[in-house]
């Protein structure tokens, strides 16, 4: 794991361009709960996914 932080940002981008937008979010109480869940666990796929790179990038300076 890199501890590059201009890498480590923008592999945090990526991850959080996928969430919706949330001003679409306004919108979200239209559609079945199932879509609901279904994009709710994607969002929460994707910020753990974040969280990941940011642990890893943490440990990598810890261990220098």
């Amino acid at each position: 794991m890199t501890i590059d932080p201009d890498q480590i940002r923008a592999e945090i981008d990526v991850l959080l361009a996928q969430l919706p937008d949330p001003g679409d979010l306004d919108n979200a109480e239209k559609e079945p709960l199932e879509s609901r869940l279904a994009e709710l666990e994607g969002i929460a796929r994707r910020l753990s996914e974040a969280h990941d790179v940011l642990l890893a990038a943490l440990e990598s300076a810890e261990k220098g």
